[in-house]
């Protein structure tokens, strides 16, 4: 499934660096840098995103989930619109009906911010956005997009494979 989502992203022309706390050499066998969380930070997909911010020269991150291979043609493009546009730090897509948190677009400025949410205890995505103003980013007709990928079955229904 990586396979999918990383070729969606080089068509999109951005950087890629995998964050993956296991199989490490699978990761890197597709060419690109990967990275593990902080073990002291090993909680959950905001470690991930704290990880990430640290590795990265970048002034912000695109995150997003390898078991949704489904990416809108125009992913990249419409988190950079929206953070444009808005000029919010954080930038978390939103499928009409819901935030989907762990599609965002974050400012790396924040790093610092985030390790001290992680080490108070805190985990929550939703809860860390909440204090900053973010801007939702409306991919309601594609919703499809957020369907995940946990067994043959769902590989079969959403990729006929």
């Amino acid at each position: 499934m990586i396979e999918i989502i990383i070729e969606a992203l080089e068509n999109q022309g951005i950087d890629i660096v995998i964050n993956a706390n296991r199989n490490q050499s699978t990761y890197q066998s597709y060419g690109y840098p990967v990275i593990s969380d902080d073990l002291k930070y090993f909680q959950g997909p905001l470690a991930g995103f704290a990880s990430a911010m640290a590795a990265v020269k970048t002034k912000f991150i695109l995150t997003l989930p390898c078991d949704s291979p489904m990416l809108a043609d125009n992913f990249v493009e419409c988190f950079i619109e929206s953070h444009n546009r808005e000029q919010a730090p954080v930038c978390v897509a939103h499928d009409g009906e819901r935030l989907q948190p762990v599609y965002a677009l974050i400012d790396t400025g924040l790093l610092d911010d985030l390790k001290r949410f992680l080490q108070i205890g805190e985990r929550k995505i939703d809860r860390w956005y909440a204090q900053y103003s973010y801007a939702s980013v409306d991919f309601s007709t594609a919703t499809s997009m957020f369907e995940n990928i946990n067994t043959p079955e769902d590989r079969q229904r959403l990729l006929g494979q």
